[in-house]
Formats: structure tokens, sequence, C-alpha cells
């Protein structure tokens, strides 16, 4: 049986950060399913780092998502991914969300979360999964990850457990393999 994966995200999804892991995902032979706040097409954006002192954002591509929400039974996936982007600001509020999270996190299934995806996790009543773990983000992400009780790793890929984490999209190659590595041991 091909092995499924969710991918929740929304509008202002970092493009690389959800269309590199989905065609990866795809191109592996699982079965990759894009969920967002209502079943739509989403706004990609595009960030780089051009001479500001933080990141500048443009448009990207359109993603037409699969499923909403709310339809998700996270008991169907093998594993989760959590682009990163601005989507994880508000999609973190989302009680669904929430909820599918808990279950990857509580039935010790590999989650993939990379730069801002942090905000999602530090949103989770229950984050007593990441006391004494280490993990990364995006640098500016770094008190969030404190928050949760982990500790903060320097380098830009870190896996502890289940959990893949890396700062951004630069690091997709090396966050995709070990992913796909977790997915592949279960």
């Amino acid at each position: 049986m091909t092995k499924k994966v969710l991918l929740i995200t929304g509008d202002a999804v970092e493009a690389l950060e959800v269309y590199y892991p989905y065609f990866r995902l795809l191109e592996a032979g699982y079965d990759a399913v894009l969920a967002s706040p209502q079943k739509k097409v989403l706004n990609t954006v595009i960030h780089d780092f051009v001479g500001w002192d933080t990141y500048t954002e443009r448009q990207g591509y359109l993603l037409e998502s699969h499923v909403a929400f709310k339809d998700v039974d996270p008991t169907e996936y093998d594993g989760l991914m959590i682009p990163g982007g601005r989507a994880p600001e508000y999609i973190r509020l989302d009680e669904c969300v929430q909820d599918i999270v808990q279950h990857f996190l509580d039935n010790d299934k590999p989650v993939g979360a990379i730069c801002h995806a942090v905000l999602i996790l530090a949103a989770l009543k229950d984050q007593s999964y990441f006391q004494g773990k280490t993990m990364t983000a995006y640098t500016a992400c770094k008190p969030d990850v404190e928050s949760l009780g982990a500790t903060y790793g320097e380098k830009t890929l870190h896996v502890d457990g289940q959990l893949v984490s890396g700062h951004a999209w630069p690091d997709l190659p090396g966050f995709m393999r070990e992913f796909i590595h977790l997915l592949e041991k279960e």
C-alpha cells in the first residue's frame, strides 16, 4: 500500500517549501495530499534576500489544495509536512490544524517542520512533546523554538526522533532526504 503524507498550509506559503516537498514525495512514490483552510487555489509567495536586513516577499505560483482541514482524517496518513512562509501565522489558529498536528505527535509519526512552521507547533495546547528536544527553524523563530522547551539547534537541519526541522528553503535537499528516511523506516 502506498504511504500517504499530509502537507498542511494556506495562502502565503513559501513556494519552494511547499512545491519541493510535494513533488519530491510524488517522485518517491508517496501519495502527497495538500490541505488548507478550505479546498481552493492557494497563493504562494517567494522569499529571498536581496540586500535587506530581512527577507523580501513576492507573489509566487498558484497551487490547488486537495482537502479542507475540517475534512482531514489524520489516521489515514503516515507523515506530516509543515511548510513555512506566512501561512503558519494564521493556520495555527485553526483548531483542526492543532488536532491534526497533535495526532502525528501523539502517534510518533514523522513530522517535517521547516522555517516558520514552528509557529504552528508553538500554538499547540500540549507542547510536552518538545521538552528536551533539539530542533531548528528560521533564525527569527528561535524564541518560538525555545518557548516549546526545546533547544534551538544552530545547524540548518536537525533530526530528533520523528521530527525533522530545517531553517529555510536552501535546506530542502537534506530536509527531504531525512524526512523520507523516516517514512521508509515506518
